[in-house]
């Protein structure tokens, strides 16, 4: 009898022994961190039909800065407007889009350290010669932008134009503009010259004498008070910018 509990002893130690190092390993494990991003905002994030997954500088990016950071990504696609509600209601933990950091938006949400900066580009039909200069030129006229950007809110506060209305992609924009239903669009300048080169959009240019008065920077996103994850981004991002990494990729996808 002794015996056997002697023996029945071990094994429960040998039990004990095998979970904590389990636990242990698990703890040590490096994480993966669930990443939004769109499939509309090529360069920056798109859907590639080859492969059916999220592609893009931002993608090349997120993925760079989890080698960098000892972490995993795993890009989801996400609806522009639905990235920040997706990452406050815990569904995503980083966000990596065409998004520039605002002070409305840092209420929400904490932005990493720069990863790029541009501004907005101002789209009008292919035969509209005029050279716009601002947006004070468009007064009256029907003008459009992508919904949840804060393009559509630069339009809206302006208070000049007789309609602003709204998308849910660049593409249905310029398709409206193409046909002549609104007077001109803004969006990321970046991604409308890049589909331009690709010949995406059809009828329709950037005005090149536009002066971009909304200049900001695209970040990585994070729920706001998540110092943690923040510091582990931040640090990579620093990584691979001095690396080299990010320059590389920032001219991978010619922007």
């Amino acid at each position: 009898m002794n015996r056997f509990v002697r023996r029945l002893h071990r094994f429960a130690v040998g039990l004990c022994a095998t979970a904590a190092f389990g636990l242990s390993a698990a703890q040590g494990a490096a994480p993966t961190y669930n990443v939004g991003a769109t499939a509309t905002g090529v360069p920056f994030t798109f859907l590639d039909v080859k492969t059916n997954t999220i592609q893009g500088m931002m993608v090349d990016t997120v993925t760079a800065v989890g080698k960098a950071g000892g972490f995993g990504v795993n890009v989801q696609q996400t609806v522009f407007s639905a990235l920040i509600p997706s990452l406050t209601s815990s569904k995503i933990d980083i966000v990596s889009a065409a998004m520039l950091k605002t002070p409305a938006r840092q209420q929400v949400v904490d932005f990493s350290d720069p990863v790029y900066s541009y501004g907005e580009g101002l789209i009008v039909k292919s035969d509209d010669t005029r050279p716009y200069a601002s947006l004070d030129e468009l007064k009256g006229e029907v003008v459009g932008a992508q919904v949840g950007t804060v393009f559509l809110d630069m339009l809206s506060k302006k208070g000049i134009f007789k309609e602003v209305r709204s998308y849910d992609s660049v593409a249905d924009m310029t398709r409206d503009l193409a046909l002549g239903r609104i007077k001109a669009g803004l969006g990321d300048q970046p991604i409308i010259a890049y589909q331009l080169r690709q010949g995406t959009f059809n009828g329709v240019k950037l005005v090149e004498s536009y002066k971009a008065v909304n200049v900001g920077d695209v970040c990585l996103v994070v729920r706001k008070g998540d110092t943690e994850t923040l510091a582990r981004i931040n640090k990579a991002i620093a990584t691979i910018k001095a690396d080299g990494t990010l320059a590389k990729i920032v001219q991978k996808w010619g922007i």
